[in-house]
């Protein structure tokens, strides 16, 4: 076997391997915060991911929404982020202080184990047409199956179509098509559950009345029925 038929059997292999090993791993420990004289306002333990877009400071210290967080999980894959960074400027416009967090929200473990694979498959077809029929032998199949010839019958074809068809499905397969918007870490809206995306006026309400609630737990200790 020459070089580039180690390379070609071997990439596919190690893709899928890191990847294995990047889903399965642990993430690192986070580093000791130092800690100030001063008193400040804890943070949630939230990653939260960096978008373009400029931050709102609290219009007062006293705003409607000061002390309040409110979390948009979205699927990135889906060309949501328009609809999420919109969300964003409403609430932040609508309640002063109030802290919006965007963050991604993953597919399920089975369709992001299958979403690694799919490039195994591409590199797979790539592999096969270019190492020629020597490759089976090597496998332990001393003839090559029929399907083989197609390929190589039209090798452009054949690898520009695996290449495509495996973008489209890992993009599927990427895709939660979540919109999930968390007030205080309650649930107040559910694209999974509803099957659409929230109104401005609708969530402004939804997060309204729970920031409402929140302020009765706070100051008498018992939310009124």
């Amino acid at each position: 076997m020459d070089r580039a038929q180690l390379l070609l059997l071997g990439l596919p292999l190690f893709l899928f391997v890191s990847d294995l090993f990047s889903l399965f791993t642990p993430p690192p420990p986070k580093p000791p915060s130092h800690h100030h004289h001063h008193h400040s306002q804890p943070k949630p333990p939230i990653i939260q991911e960096t978008l373009d877009v400029p931050l709102r400071k609290p219009s007062a210290l006293g705003g409607i929404g000061y002390g309040s967080t409110v979390n948009v999980n979205f699927c990135a894959s889906c060309s949501y982020r328009g609809t999420a960074v919109t969300m964003k400027k409403m609430l932040e416009t609508q309640f002063p202080g109030i802290d919006v967090i965007l963050a991604n929200y993953p597919p399920p473990l089975p369709k992001r184990l299958l979403s690694k694979v799919v490039p195994v498959f591409q590199f797979g077809v790539l592999g096969i047409i270019m190492a020629g029929e020597h490759i089976f032998p090597m496998i332990g199949i001393m003839t090559p199956p029929p399907w083989y010839y197609s390929l190589r019958a039209n090798r452009f074809g054949s690898i520009a179509s695996a290449w495509l068809l495996g973008n489209v499905l890992q993009s599927f397969l990427q895709s939660s098509g979540a919109f999930e918007v968390y007030c205080n870490d309650e649930l107040v809206f559910s694209k999974l559950e509803e099957g659409r995306f929230p109104g401005e006026i609708e969530l402004k309400d939804l997060v309204s009345k729970t920031l409402a609630k929140s302020t009765l737990t706070d100051n008498v200790g018992v939310v009124w029925p």
